[in-house]
């Protein structure tokens, strides 16, 4: 230990926190299967310099560092393993919101509910929506962020123009700027995001904002199959009709998410007795003539598509339903789920996949109810099988499933330490190889997030 004695000399002058009774809430995020191991220590920067005072020390103690945001993350990204946890949530300044190029400059330690409260004067608003607001904007680019807008207005990635980076050596990196194009070279940030902090430390980025609509309409539909409900889909963007919310519940989900709620939403018995999942759709507009307009067209579309029956929320039950949606996962945790799967699928397969994974959990004897993102064929589904060697096999079986339909293990929640497993052996070696290489470019010695994606 005298090396990791030395690194917190050096560091002394910054917040700390070696206090054993307290670094155990820096041990885990909200993933259900992740075994918590306890940080060497935990940092709190504050500025750039700090950050890369932290990593010029680490890199010369090799120390291994583990970046962390609000720790809302599903798949054990931020969890430590053997190293010092480097905290961003004191970080967090919006140094610029500029309303000429509608872009924002934030800090990592940014919360998304910040940002929001922040833009709400400027009619303008931050997309990326996925669905937990106390997470950090840095947490959100290290794992490529998704959430239920990203059918319309896309994840992460399509919003973050450029990125400083602080890398293991202390050396400063910035890619892009307030531009919407450029053809320089390789993309650094494309690179980083996603990269769930194994490249380097974020100290900034400079976010693309869209302007906020005024009024919005929520409808949900109840399907007889899923065949039928996903169908509908190019149909409403076919017809432009542009949902900023497009969203399956399969039924057993429907009633746990509205009963931990205590929201009523008037579904009688019959229409449930021949419902096997629902359409849950978002409708905005700067004009309330326009909304009504497409309302109306969406609720045809619907209806030809066969749909049983179509139910136009209040804006009270829109925005319930939709953050009890949030909250489904939280429902399962609570019902005793013991993984989450995060597949993403073409939406032509979104279908024909379910049905796979429902044979699957026939097969096993298991139970795999869920919901997703139908726009971005985003699947999440909620496992329950109490035997880890059974719920190995379940996932291995689900996740290869995904990759045969066109698909990928994660769509948005990331691989962390808890999908490294399964994306090691089903991604194709190459390019596993190509990951190696630029992991090594970046971070020779490996201290950068140590056990997790690579």
């Amino acid at each position: 230990m005298q090396l990791f004695d030395e690194f917190l000399k050096e560091v002394s002058n910054l917040e700390l926190l070696t206090d054993e009774s307290f670094l155990e809430d820096f041990s885990h995020d909200e993933s259900l299967t992740l075994q918590p191991e306890a940080p060497l220590a935990v940092i709190f920067p504050k500025n750039e310099e700090e950050v890369i005072a932290i990593a010029r020390a680490a890199n010369k103690y090799k120390i291994p560092l583990t970046p962390r945001g609000a720790g809302s993350g599903m798949s054990g990204a931020c969890a430590p393993r053997n190293s010092v946890v480097v905290a961003f949530e004191k970080f967090n300044q919006i140094i610029e919101i500029d309303t000429f190029n509608h872009v924002a400059v934030v800090e990592p330690g940014v919360r998304l509910f910040e940002l929001d409260q922040a833009l709400l004067p400027f009619g303008l608003f931050y997309p990326v929506y996925p669905g937990e607001l106390s997470a950090t904007i840095g947490g959100n680019i290290s794992t490529n962020a998704g959430g239920m807008r990203a059918i319309k207005y896309g994840v992460t990635r399509n919003h973050v123009l450029s990125l400083r980076a602080v890398l293991i050596d202390g050396s400063v990196i910035q890619s892009g700027g307030k531009l919407l194009k450029s053809s320089v070279g390789y993309d650094l940030t494309q690179l980083i995001i996603g990269s769930e902090g194994t490249l380097g430390l974020i100290t900034q980025a400079v976010l693309k904002l869209s302007p906020r609509l005024a009024v919005s309409q929520g409808l949900l539909s109840a399907f007889p199959t899923l065949e039928k409900l996903a169908a509908t889909v190019p149909m409403l963007l076919a017809k432009s009709i542009g949902p900023s919310v497009c969203e399956y519940i399969d039924n057993l989900t429907l009633d746990a998410i509205t009963a931990s709620a205590n929201l009523q939403l008037g579904i009688s018995q019959e229409i449930k007795n021949k419902t096997e999942a629902y359409l849950l759709l978002s409708l905005e507009s700067n004009s309330h003539d326009h909304l009504e307009a497409l309302t109306e067209y969406a609720g045809e579309i619907l209806e030809k598509a066969g749909a049983s029956d179509t139910f136009v929320l209040s804006p009270s039950q829109t925005e319930s339903l939709i953050s009890a949606r949030e909250k489904a996962f939280y429902v399962a945790k609570a019902a005793g789920a013991t993984d989450i799967i995060d597949v993403v699928v073409p939406r032509s397969e979104m279908a024909p996949f379910l049905r796979e994974v429902a044979k699957i959990a026939e097969k096993y004897g298991v139970l795999i109810p869920g919901c997703g993102h139908i726009g971005d064929g985003n699947v999440h589904l909620a496992l329950f099988a109490q035997d880890s060697t059974l719920v190995k096999k379940v996932m291995t079986e689900v996740l290869e499933l995904g990759i045969l339909k066109g698909g990928a293990i994660s769509g948005e929640h990331g691989i962390g330490t808890e999908k490294r497993q399964y994306f090691l052996t089903l991604e194709q070696p190459s390019r596993l190889n190509v990951l190696r290489a630029i992991k090594k470019a970046f971070d020779p010695e490996g201290l950068l997030n140590p056990g997790h994606l690579i």
